[in-house]
């Protein structure tokens, strides 16, 4: 399999099927819940079917696993992992804040990764071990060693209403620690903003594999660090994501430790 030439399907398609959402999304959106405040739009679906049918057609054996209840096996080691629009809730809100994020895990391993802002048309992009890129421009993490200098960035679970584990008490020390905290809304960006410098560091639970896959390559890719929030190798199947610049990591995972 020749990555590059996957690498240029896989962009080629999201920024087709990204610049189309973007064309037409004024339109009026029917909202319907999977919870109390997880929504989707007839858009997430639309961005879904067009890209799974693609990827169907030109990787016929590979498996698919994609956040609007699809999953196709595979007759190959090789999955998609797709998110075929993250940040509905801002994109319900006509907030210019979403991308579309798609993946290939190969034997438990991501190795690519794509994640698109069609808003900012801003195609975020990593192959393992070839370093990440932004518009094809190399990006590298921040240089920034001092937490109480960092631009941090999170999100908080759907369940935030029901659960105590609901990030709230980590946002409260991170907020009175580093110079500020964001929240995007979009789990893809905030990861790839981190890999760019935007942000330098980032921190979330209860993610789903298709929130992070992507950007979790890019990260690596871009020279940060990411792991759970005990310092664990990071798993895009688990539910805790640390990522940094490196510097401040540690100081990140003392907070955390000492905030549960």
């Amino acid at each position: 399999m020749d990555i590059n030439s996957v690498l240029g399907d896989v962009v080629g398609l999201v920024r087709t099927v990204g610049d189309r959402i973007l064309r037409i999304s004024r339109r009026r959106k029917y909202i319907t819940y999977k919870g109390a405040i997880d929504l989707v739009t007839q858009f997430d679906r639309q961005s879904q079917t067009r890209i799974v049918n693609a990827l169907c057609r030109k990787f016929p054996g590979f498996g698919i696993l994609s956040e609007e209840n699809y999953q196709r096996e595979a007759s190959s080691t090789a999955k998609w992992i797709i998110d075929p629009l993250d940040g509905t809730t801002n994109f319900a809100h006509n907030l210019p804040l979403w991308s579309i994020s798609v993946a290939l895990e190969i034997d438990s391993a991501i190795v690519l990764g794509v994640v698109y802002d069609p808003s900012r048309r801003e195609m975020f992009t990593a192959v393992k071990g070839r370093g990440a890129f932004l518009n094809r421009q190399r990006i590298r993490v921040s240089r920034i060693k001092k937490i109480e200098q960092s631009l941090l960035v999170t999100g908080f679970p759907y369940d935030i209403r029901r659960s105590r584990r609901n990030n709230i008490n980590y946002f409260r020390a991170f907020s009175l620690t580093a110079q500020a905290v964001r929240r995007l809304g979009s789990a893809a960006l905030d990861l790839c903003y981190t890999a760019c410098g935007r942000f330098d560091g980032y921190w979330e639970l209860k993610l789903a594999p298709w929130d992070q896959a992507a950007g979790s390559l890019i990260v690596r890719e871009a020279g940060g660090r990411i792991t759970d929030f005990r310092g664990r190798d990071f798993n895009v199947y688990g539910d805790e994501v640390v990522a940094t610049n490196g510097f401040i990591h540690r100081p990140m995972m003392k907070i955390l430790a000492m905030k549960k």
